[in-house]
């Protein structure tokens, strides 16, 4: 479901948080995280993938400005917004953290990572257990069954995680 004009889906109590890399053009002016086209595919990733609603989750970027071009945020870039995300992530104190691509894993995980190698499995940022997957802009560039499956097998794991089923 797209988010209407206005309204604020954060959610301050979420189980579950997801981590992008930086707000694309409709992202940016609207001044909320992931409500152009993927955001939607993420929204549906979200709702049909794990079975929750969009709103019980919290979503946010690494960056929080769109960096020009929509190129990758600069080193720069991500240590100023870094005090930000930590933040973010201290306030909402999810009991998961799903990352969204290579650039938010890399940030998150404190090393340049392939999230091709990384993605489906388990690992930690400060006590939380973290589960990289792929980005929803990738899926729509790279719209394979193996992918969705991959994706879908990641939030069911993430899923399970944060109900203390797994």
């Amino acid at each position: 479901a797209a988010i209407p004009d206005g309204v604020v889906m954060l959610n301050p109590a979420a189980e579950i948080l997801f981590i992008g890399e930086g707000p694309g053009a409709e992202e940016d002016k609207r001044g909320l995280p992931f409500v152009g086209r993927a955001g939607e595919l993420l929204t549906r990733m979200i709702e049909r993938g794990m079975g929750i609603a969009r709103s019980e989750v919290y979503i946010c970027n690494i960056v929080k400005c769109r960096p020009p071009g929509n190129r990758e945020p600069l080193a720069g870039e991500i240590a100023a917004c870094r005090p930000f995300l930590d933040d973010q992530i201290d306030a909402v104190a999810p009991k998961v953290i799903v990352t969204l691509g290579r650039p938010a894993t890399s940030v998150l995980l404190g090393r340049d990572l392939s999230i091709t190698r990384v993605r489906g499995s388990w690992h930690d940022y400060r006590g939380t257990p973290v589960m990289p997957t792929f980005h929803p802009a990738f899926i729509l560039r790279q719209y394979t069954e193996e992918n969705r499956r991959l994706v879908w097998q990641d939030l069911q794991a993430a899923r399970a995680r944060a109900s203390g089923a797994a």
